[in-house]
């Protein structure tokens, strides 16, 4: 009997996610169709089966099939970080490019409550807002003379185009306090370990936020969450690295952009994986032996062939992963905030401090808004080490995006390309267009015959992009 071919959903609304991860795990053991599965399933006898199979013999991955829509509101972006700190996660969060912020939107810790420093820090808060808030109509104002009005524009959308764009100059003045909204879809496996790390954070907030989350998720996925607790390993690691790392001689030499390693073959094995991916007889290594023989010119139209006819949306084939590389850098925290949504990457980011210093956007400085901007900045950073010697991640949460920050990261070629189409394309943050023309100018010299298929905007670089929107960018 030929069996006709079928594909539906099972519809959350009918189903708990528990239910529908335990009807998806029975089909390795049960001949009948998912539905079948799941109209046998109660809830109960979905946790049981979670607390045997799951918790008692460790098959975590069927966790995976239930997936949580999680709200998230009036949290502080220092917060965000630890909540997006999670790999296999989609998540949508306020953004600070588009949306003017509140005056008081922002985050007093708990640990400061009754504390001498309590009112400093509220003060020095709404004055980085109230500043803020003065430089974006001075910004506007210089922005309506900069930007010319298109023929074809109405006056409503160039106006909007100069608020867009006054908003992403003055957003370098919003402190890591400032309370955002963030959406996340997750599965409850990823779910378990997020929650485990906020509980073992060393920030009352964002424990209180895993508490609240653990809660809220254990109504829709009751057994599969309710063993998250803190995590004795991740507070001893970090109290026994920190004292280590402290011992270390400081270096708040700015530092130039650095490629750390990389795979000095990593053309090659890439040509030699996609060859190997469509061959029928060849190995690995004859495949890598063929592509090493090439000359030049028989290199670039081996490669013409594989990208001349990559549409605007094609992504490079998976085997563009085989090549690594590694990179320092130093970026200001708003651009660090969207750079750590590239999640395809290995990143470490050091601590959120004044010692390197911030950037000037030369909006701020066109406008006439240096010296109150300059001031606001020095206040958060003289706030900082009155923190720091009652604790050091408390500390962060006065830093302003303006500030800059050490990140370590480790990508794929698969994964730059990525980066630079988005990041680099004109209507990015020209912070993070800094990053990734400085990223697209390695690869480019590391990798010259894929590089050149980059897509990259024409005659823009890292160069010409903080002449145009830097006045500074490592001010102390």
């Amino acid at each position: 009997m030929k069996k006709a071919r079928r594909i539906y959903t099972l519809n959350p609304k009918e189903l708990s996610p528990e239910t529908i991860a335990v009807a998806f795990a029975k089909t390795s053991r049960s001949p009948k169709p998912f539905d079948e599965i799941a109209a046998e399933l109660t809830d109960a006898r979905s946790a049981d089966f979670h607390e045997k199979w799951v918790v008692g013999y460790g098959h975590a991955s069927v966790a995976e099939h239930a997936v949580l829509h999680l709200a998230l509101e009036n949290v502080s972006r220092l917060a965000i970080e630890t909540i997006e700190a999670n790999r296999l996660a989609s998540y949508t969060e306020k953004s600070t490019r588009y949306q003017q912020w509140d005056p008081d939107a922002f985050y007093v810790p708990q640990e400061l409550r009754g504390h001498v420093v309590e009112e400093d820090y509220v003060n020095t808060c709404q004055h980085l807002f109230q500043v803020y808030q003065d430089c974006i109509p001075e910004v506007k104002n210089w922005l309506r003379k900069s930007i010319p009005q298109q023929e074809d524009e109405t006056d409503s959308a160039h106006e909007s185009k100069v608020r867009t764009a006054a908003v992403d100059v003055c957003r370098f003045l919003l402190p890591a306090a400032s309370l955002a909204n963030v959406g996340v879809t997750i599965n409850a496996r990823a779910l378990e370990y997020a929650i485990c790390k906020m509980l073992s954070s060393p920030l009352h907030e964002v424990q209180a936020i895993g508490e609240n989350l653990k809660q809220v998720a254990q109504m829709e996925t009751p057994t599969l969450i309710k063993y998250a607790h803190r995590n004795d390993y991740l507070v001893s690691t970090r109290q026994k690295m920190r004292q280590v790392a402290d011992s270390i001689k400081q270096v708040e030499e700015w530092g130039p952009f650095s490629l750390i390693t990389y795979d000095a073959d990593g053309e090659n094995k890439i040509l030699a994986a996609v060859l190997f991916r469509f061959g029928h007889a060849a190995n690995y290594q004859s495949c890598l032996d063929f592509v090493k023989g090439l000359s030049t010119g028989d290199k670039k139209d081996l490669v013409e062939d594989l990208m001349g006819s990559r549409g605007p949306f094609d992504q490079p084939l998976r085997e563009f992963e085989y090549a690594q590389m590694t990179f320092e850098t130093v970026m200001d925290q708003g651009a660090y905030f969207e750079f750590k949504r590239h999640r395809m990457m290995t990143q470490t980011v050091s601590p959120l401090s004044p010692v390197l210093g911030f950037a000037i956007p030369k909006g701020i400085t066109a406008s006439g808004c240096e010296i109150i901007y300059r001031t606001a900045m020095q206040r958060a950073a003289d706030l900082y080490w009155k923190l720091y010697e009652l604790n050091p991640d408390l500390a962060s949460y006065v830093i302003p995006n303006g500030f800059n920050r050490r990140v370590l990261f480790t990508m794929n070629l698969r994964e730059c390309f990525n980066l630079c189409k988005l990041r680099a394309a004109s209507n990015a943050h020209f912070s993070f267009q800094r990053i990734a023309q400085q990223i697209a100018e390695v690869i480019i010299q590391i990798y010259p015959v894929l590089g050149a298929y980059l897509d990259l905007p024409s005659r823009v670089s890292w160069h010409t992009i903080e002449d145009r929107f830097f006045s500074s960018l490592k001010t102390k």
